[in-house]
């Protein structure tokens, strides 16, 4: 007999996630929300609960004791430093922190994906199901992979979802290839002298690097999506000085985020960039310092991986659509797919929904059901 969503689970799925949604906790610090999950979990009998990898991430195993291939699935824990402006009874008890990518409702749905399993666990091979910490700053997935924990697990298959803002309410969004962008920013320090601003000979101001950086790293953006050479590069935050008009300038700051679809591409703009940092050194004079920081490596979607989201999706008679080009966001789960046979897709989330990481967003309740049944029946199709 096939294990059933019914309205009893929903109910119960429902009102965890709006507990998850009122109790937020930021990357890397997700330990009541982890220790709310792994409670839950172990409610679902699973073979194994597997907890504090790469921090706060848990890992639940449903092993079914014969052999045959392995599947795992996805979530993310934490929750983003943005104030929410809801009203509605779940909204965040917690000031500057709440759920504004949904990371509560793929939560949710994996939990759901356990329960099914409660009442039938695979028939062959083992299911397992991460719930991952610090996904938005892109350091979860780097942590669950040095976890030596998680370097025994070894999944022939792994899959994850997003939900999305601007699609039709429960629509899957597929794509082979890339699905999201890579993308890492970087930190330029540039290292002047402080002098009078009447002399200004008599120090180094960095005004002149900090114009000739955004101007050449600007020409090497090409911000069309359609083309497999797309590059981009933002810059999100300038500093330089006081406001004191007596000093010029000894010391500024520049932070970019750079973006494409693949590692190739990735380290050809990051060469160019570096390019671009040290010609503005020597043309400038002036001693230029860079870091890099939040690295998000590109969704690499499997082929296989697409065609079982496919037929899961045709089986379960959902509505599908094909992509064109990939997501201009980074997503920390392209460290899994380099690694692993996998995919990840989008459900959408309504074409009138707030948009990701906007104040007013909420996760749609309604979608619950349809990344459990997915989830689900893309088991059934590897484990059969």
């Amino acid at each position: 007999m096939e294990p059933t969503l019914n309205k009893e689970l929903l109910t119960e799925l429902l009102a965890f996630r709006k507990m998850l949604h009122a109790n937020p906790e930021v990357s890397g610090k997700e330990y009541n929300t982890a220790k709310s999950v792994a409670k839950f979990l172990k409610t679902c009998k699973p073979t194994k609960v597997i907890e504090n990898i790469g921090g706060t991430g848990i890992v639940a195993i449903f092993d079914s004791g014969k052999p045959g291939k392995s599947v795992m699935f996805r979530a993310e824990l934490d929750a983003l430093p943005i104030q929410e402006i809801n009203s509605f009874e779940h909204s965040s008890i917690i000031p500057g922190v709440s759920h504004k990518c949904g990371h509560d409702g793929h939560a949710t749905v994996l939990l759901g994906l356990a329960r099914l399993l409660t009442e039938q666990k695979p028939k062959s091979g083992k299911i397992f199901l991460l719930f991952q910490p610090a996904e938005e700053d892109g350091e979860g997935a780097k942590a669950i992979f040095s976890d030596s924990k998680f370097k025994t697990l070894k999944p022939d298959y792994i899959f994850a979802f997003h939900n999305l803002p601007g699609y039709p309410l429960n629509q899957v969004v597929i794509k082979n290839n890339s699905f999201t962008a890579g993308v890492k920013s970087i930190i330029i320090q540039i290292n002047g002298k402080t002098a009078h601003a009447a002399e200004p000979e008599n120090g180094l101001n960095p005004a002149l690097a900090i114009a000739e950086i955004l101007q050449e790293s600007a020409k090497l953006s090409n911000n069309d999506p359609n083309r497999d050479d797309f590059t981009l590069i933002t810059p999100i935050h300038i500093e330089m000085g006081e406001i004191a008009y007596g000093i010029s300038a000894g010391y500024g700051e520049v932070r970019l985020t750079i973006r494409t679809w693949d590692e190739d591409n990735m380290e050809k703009l990051t060469t160019e960039l570096i390019g671009c940092i040290k010609k503005a050194a020597i043309n400038q004079n002036m001693p230029i310092t860079y870091s890099w920081t939040h690295e998000f490596y590109a969704n690499q979607n499997d082929d296989t991986a697409v065609s079982l989201i496919k037929e899961a999706t045709s089986i379960l008679s959902f509505d599908i659509f094909q992509r064109k080009f990939p997501f201009k966001w980074g997503e920390d789960f392209g460290l899994f797919t380099q690694n692993f046979n996998g995919a990840m897709f989008g459900i959408g989330s309504g074409e009138k929904s707030p948009a990701l990481h906007n104040p007013d967003y909420d996760f749609p309740d309604e979608i619950l059901p349809v990344g459990i049944q997915l989830f689900h029946q893309i088991s059934l199709q590897i484990l059969s």
